[in-house]
C-alpha cells in the first residue's frame, strides 16, 4: 500500500555523518508515524528513531541520544535520519518503517517497511 525506498548509506570513518533518506511513493505519509529501525549482524532488529505525525514528537534509543536525529518534510513525502559521530557499533542495515496511525499505540490499519539501506562504520 505504500513503498518505502531508503537510500544514504555506505562506508563512513568513526566520528563521520551520514544523512539516510526515506522516500515514499504511493500514499501521502503525511498522517503516518514513520521511524528508523537497524539490525547488525547475529543481532534482532532494535528500534532507533521515531516521529508521530501529531505535534512532530521524536524519540530515540539511548545508545544514539545525542548523535542521531530523526526529521520529516512532508511536502516531500520523507523522512530522514541524520547520523553524527558515529561509531563502529552503529553498522547495520538499517530500514525505513511507517504505520497509518498519527501517535504510537494507536491500533493500525497497515504498517510497511523499506528494503533496508548497509551503514558501515570503520575503526
Amino acid at each position: 500500500q505504500v513503498q518505502l525506498v531508503e537510500s544514504g548509506g555506505g562506508l563512513v570513518q568513526a566520528g563521520g555523518s551520514l544523512r539516510l533518506s526515506c522516500v515514499a511513493s504511493g500514499r501521502t505519509i503525511s498522517s503516518h508515524t514513520m521511524g528508523w529501525f537497524r539490525q547488525a549482524p547475529g543481532k534482532e532488529r532494535e528500534f532507533v528513531a521515531g516521529i508521530t505525525s501529531s505535534y512532530t514528537i521524536t524519540s530515540y534509543a539511548d545508545s544514539v541520544k545525542g548523535r542521531f536525529t530523526i526529521s520529516r518534510e512532508n511536502a516531500k513525502n520523507t523522512v530522514y535520519l541524520q547520523m553524527n559521530s558515529l561509531k563502529p557499533e552503529d553498522t547495520g542495515v538499517y530500514y525505513c518503517y511507517g504505520e497509518n496511525v498519527v501517535v504510537p499505540g494507536m491500533i493500525a490499519e497497515y504498517d510497511y517497511w523499506g528494503q533496508g539501506t548497509q551503514v558501515t562504520v570503520s575503526s
